[in-house]
């Protein structure tokens, strides 16, 4: 399929920039507002995108958000770019702006280096399901794309009702160009076994997906990636748990004294004693400044 439906090269190039820059200026803690503003005089002037970013700096000065300008940009930012930032602007939700502004970095390349339908899609899928950000309405954002036809459409429906009580591998590899040729050699009917689904994906995409049914959908996705070369989604970031909490830190700041107080009375009684040298000696230099 070719890429008449998508915005220029250049676009997706000063999209890339920009989100790349936004992630690495947050990271700094510099204002979003900021960022905004000093970004959109580094992108190209004769690209669409910084008339983009000064609407989106608008609506954050309003609302502190960019989800709703780019849902009024349909023309520009596509559904799913709109749907990740919204998932990550949500309050409730644990997906971080961060590592969703690093998802549309990568989609950006993938569309400036020559993006293909079935390699976007096997991307955005990936990153709803490492994110859990919602098949459902993460399918319906996907399927919003103008690079996809009616025919993926009409499958992205199937998928939303299948992919749950079925293999995901299995599913692509019986869109798959590999599935119609080995059904095609191995019935007798080969016009009407041509002719009953469209194919999505190709040969390769194909045999992948038969390799890895039944199979953890990790391994799918990975092998995609090293056997052509579809970009790899970027991981949630670990927690850290070598850092302690400081309400937790101090709790067991204070459970380590009473552990010792409890030894000490153990021992053989608590020495007060001990805390009477730093008295004594204020009671001396208070007696003496008299």
């Amino acid at each position: 399929m070719t890429n008449e439906k998508q915005l220029p090269r250049e676009e997706y190039i000063e999209q890339e920039y920009f989100f790349r820059t936004y992630r690495e200026r947050l990271e700094e803690n510099i204002p979003a507002q900021e960022i905004l503003k000093t970004v959109q005089e580094e992108i190209l002037s004769t690209c669409r995108l910084p008339v983009a970013i000064d609407i989106l700096r608008t609506e954050m000065l309003h609302s502190g958000r960019i989800g709703p300008a780019m849902s009024r940009m349909a023309h520009y930012f596509s559904a799913f770019q709109t749907f990740v930032i919204e998932r990550a602007e949500d309050d409730r939700s644990r997906f971080e702006l961060k590592t969703a502004l690093k998802v549309l970095e990568r989609e950006a390349r993938f569309r400036a280096a020559g993006v293909t339908a079935p390699g976007l899609f096997m991307y955005q899928l990936e990153c709803i399901s490492r994110n859990r950000l919602g098949y459902h309405n993460g399918l319906n954002a996907i399927a919003d794309d103008e690079l996809f036809d009616q025919d993926w459409t009409q499958w992205f429906q199937f998928l939303i009702l299948q992919l749950g009580a079925n293999d995901l591998a299995e599913l692509v590899y019986r869109a798959s160009e590999n599935y119609k040729l080995r059904r095609v050699s191995q019935t007798a009917d080969a016009k009407t076994a041509a002719e009953a689904s469209p194919v999505l994906f190709g040969n390769q995409e194909g045999r992948i997906a038969r390799a890895n049914i039944g199979r953890d959908p990790i391994y799918f996705f990975a092998a995609l990636q090293r056997q052509l070369n579809y970009p790899a989604v970027p991981m949630p970031p670990k927690p850290d748990d070598s850092r302690i909490p400081p309400a937790i830190e101090a709790r067991l700041l204070r459970l380590e004294q009473r552990l010792k107080l409890v030894e000490m009375e153990q021992r053989g009684g608590i020495d007060l004693t001990r805390f009477y040298g730093n008295h004594r000696q204020i009671d001396d230099e208070n007696s003496g400044r008299q």
